[in-house]
């Protein structure tokens, strides 16, 4: 099966192969708490760049979850020293983002590099990245989408470790292929991926089916939290103060637990609200049609998907919640969030 790549992507792929191919010293980075097409992004990438003798390495603001750590080959993860390697780098691919806020303290030593920053993304949300070739399609399933294209532009080989974190991108940014942004194309894409040798089987149980026991009881705590308005169609839940700790779990053990409110009956929008350790209150929004959560985000510097995004908010939990509920309130009954 040959796959039709639209002519901007495959522009962008060859504006980035141009950088990607000459470069001594590539390093790819991904958002704080990166997710599953973050890491499947980058390593995908990496693996295609190393094939070609590239030097690259991953270099992220946080550590990579544990349960996708299956997917890092031998010495590409550097992101205990990720300064260092911003500060060697002659060339930076931000994956998954297109915003310099969305790389925490990292991003400010990106910026300050001086060397180009390409981008690999698929989101919606304005970015602000230094100067450099951009492969960004909003249309796109997920990033890894994007990096696979970016393959075949270039009729580049992708080898079946590569086509495993590619279809891990894909897969845990469709919720396995449930949520409305799977695509015809989506599924055709990931049936290419099979056949280089994925074996959908282990992936599931590594990335769905290895949970600790702690966020296994993180996910209980949290949902005895829930709130319904079911006259407006909202839901949502709050992640205790100390949880994570109580049950040795991080913030990727929160991932799929918004989807639970969202589940509820009626609901057509639903957030998770948890403070940060920094005095910001991390909001994620997820929505069914027609609610658009990424106008929602945005109006407090956030963004995202129309039906799954998120924003982080000065306050605490008590006031954020006040602020961002009284929105959705507002934008459920009007169509408009006063924020």
């Amino acid at each position: 099966m040959t796959l039709t790549i639209a002519p901007a992507r495959a522009a962008g792929a060859r504006e980035l192969a141009a950088l990607l191919t000459t470069a001594n010293h590539i390093v790819l980075t991904t958002h704080v708490n990166s997710d599953g097409d973050g890491v499947g992004s980058e390593v995908g990438l990496l693996q295609l760049l190393r094939a070609r003798g590239r030097e690259v390495v991953i270099a992220n603001p946080t550590p990579i979850p544990d349960r996708f750590h299956f997917l890092l080959p031998p010495d590409a993860d550097k992101s205990e020293r990720a300064v260092k390697e911003i500060e060697r780098a002659d060339a930076i691919v931000v994956l998954d983002i297109g915003d310099l806020g969305r790389l925490g303290d990292l991003g400010r030593r990106v910026a300050a590099r001086g060397v180009p920053v390409a981008c690999i993304d698929h989101h919606v949300s304005p970015g602000s990245l230094p100067a450099g070739p951009k492969l960004i399609d909003p249309t796109a399933t997920a990033t890894a989408e994007l990096v696979y294209d970016f393959a075949a532009a270039l009729d580049w080989k992708i080898e079946p470790e590569c086509a495993r974190a590619l279809y891990v991108g894909i897969l845990t940014d469709t919720g396995g292929f449930r949520f409305s942004n799977t695509t015809p194309r989506a599924l055709r894409v990931a049936a290419e991926l099979l056949a280089c040798g994925v074996d959908p089987e282990s992936i599931y149980e590594q990335v769905y089916a290895s949970a600790p026991e702690g966020r296994v009881r993180l996910l209980g705590e949290v949902l005895q939290t829930l709130v319904v308005e079911a006259d407006v169609g909202m839901s949502w839940v709050t992640v205790p103060p100390g949880a994570l700790e109580r049950h040795h779990a991080d913030a990727d053990d929160l991932d799929g637990i918004v989807e639970f409110a969202r589940s509820v009956a009626g609901t057509r929008l639903a957030l998770l609200f948890r403070q940060l350790a920094n005095g910001r209150v991390k909001v994620s929004l997820r929505s069914r049609s027609p609610v658009d959560v990424a106008s929602l985000a945005q109006r407090f510097g956030g963004g995202g998907h129309t039906k799954a995004a998120g924003a982080s908010l000065e306050g605490s939990i008590g006031e954020v919640q006040g602020t961002v509920l009284t929105a959705a309130r507002e934008y459920l009954r009007n169509g408009v969030a006063d924020a």
